[in-house]
């Protein structure tokens, strides 16, 4: 066990696999764990190399490895895949592990703290909470419409669906239906609350961190964004530059380039849907301010100029994104272009 340099460990709920080699790449150790024996059988063993696929419960049993000593780097899982030789199980699984970790090439994911993870966990619930508004109103103007009643689109008109449904002198539902929607609304009344609630947490996890406050300076960041650039990039030094970040993001043209010729499409859409979604929304915000009120950014307007609007905020997203970037690294703050008079 002492010569065990490497280490590819496929995690699961309760099996885990371990392949471990030594320095000269010799099969050293091969066997299957339960999750109670995975920390006493690292406890045993002395510094090494070891790899995880960045999933599900990865960043918790890297910070429990790290703090045992061991060097535990994540990978995507994507990019293990290419390694399994042949067949589907566990043990393929952890050795591909081991052999991609030691890739030299090889694109890493920064290990996240449990304060990260709790915020991200912020935004993710939100998404679910504004699922659940959407599927709750929609379910209501469906089952009132059955009985002639329809309002407009938008708040407004929701407001006016649950005024008739609170009155109980309107006989145009009838009393069965009537307590299916009370239902209904007193469901969204409490997910409304619990959506405001989760967005107080969001805005003040942005401000409370140094870094959020610098990016929320930039044109098209706000407190959102800036909270889940926070969380999502754990450690912005894991991207060479702000291009990475931006690819890693999917705000990048999708390439079929070959013999010399490059073959642009669309953007790649790969990576965080997420992050890619609310930067493409603070751009279009940006863009319509600019288109109202004016902009100082000289390449905002010539792009608008020969550009539709939607691939300018698509441009200024993966601009935006390569700023976050550059914020991120340096510590320095938001600095608005000057105008260059002639």
């Amino acid at each position: 066990m002492e010569k065990i340099a490497t280490i590819g460990l496929d995690i699961a709920k309760s099996v885990f696999q371990v392949h471990g080699i030594d320095a000269a790449g010799e099969v050293v150790v091969r066997k299957r764990l339960s999750r109670a024996r995975v920390i006493p059988f690292f406890a045993k063993l002395p510094r090494c190399l070891v790899g995880i696929e960045a999933c599900n419960t990865s960043h918790h049993w890297a910070r429990e490895l790290i703090a045992l000593g061991h060097d535990v780097r994540l990978m995507p899982a994507q990019y293990v895949k290419p390694y399994v030789k042949r067949g589907k199980n566990d043990a393929a699984d952890a050795e591909a592990i081991c052999e991609a970790v030691t890739r030299p090439t090889m694109r890493f994911v920064a290990v996240k703290t449990p304060e990260q993870q709790s915020v991200m966990m912020l935004h993710r619930v939100r998404l679910m909470l504004n699922r659940q508004r959407t599927q709750l109103s929609n379910a209501m103007r469906a089952h009132m419409s059955e009985f002639g009643i329809v309002a407009p689109v938008g708040r407004m008109g929701l407001e006016r669906l649950l005024a008739i449904i609170a009155d109980r002198d309107d006989e145009s539902i009838p009393a069965d239906a009537r307590i299916c929607l009370e239902m209904l609304g007193a469901q969204l009344a409490v997910v409304k609350e619990q959506i405001l609630e989760n967005d107080r947490r969001i805005r003040v996890s942005a401000r409370e961190t140094e870094v959020g406050r610098r990016l929320m300076e930039i044109p098209g960041v706000g407190p959102l964004l800036a909270s889940a650039f926070v969380a999502s990039v754990a450690d912005p030094r894991m991207f060479k530059t702000g291009r990475d970040l931006a690819a890693w993001i999917g705000l990048v043209p999708r390439q079929n380039s070959s013999g010399g010729k490059e073959r642009l499409g669309g953007i790649s859409r790969a990576g965080n849907r997420y992050l890619r979604q609310m930067l493409v929304v603070g751009a279009m915000a940006v863009i319509r301010h600019a288109e109202r009120h004016g902009t100082k950014r000289a390449w905002l307007l010539q792009l608008l100029s020969r550009r539709a609007t939607k691939v300018a905020a698509v441009a200024l997203a993966n601009k935006t994104a390569r700023m976050v970037w550059a914020l991120m690294t340096s510590g320095e703050h938001y600095r608005e272009p000057v105008v260059a008079h002639a």
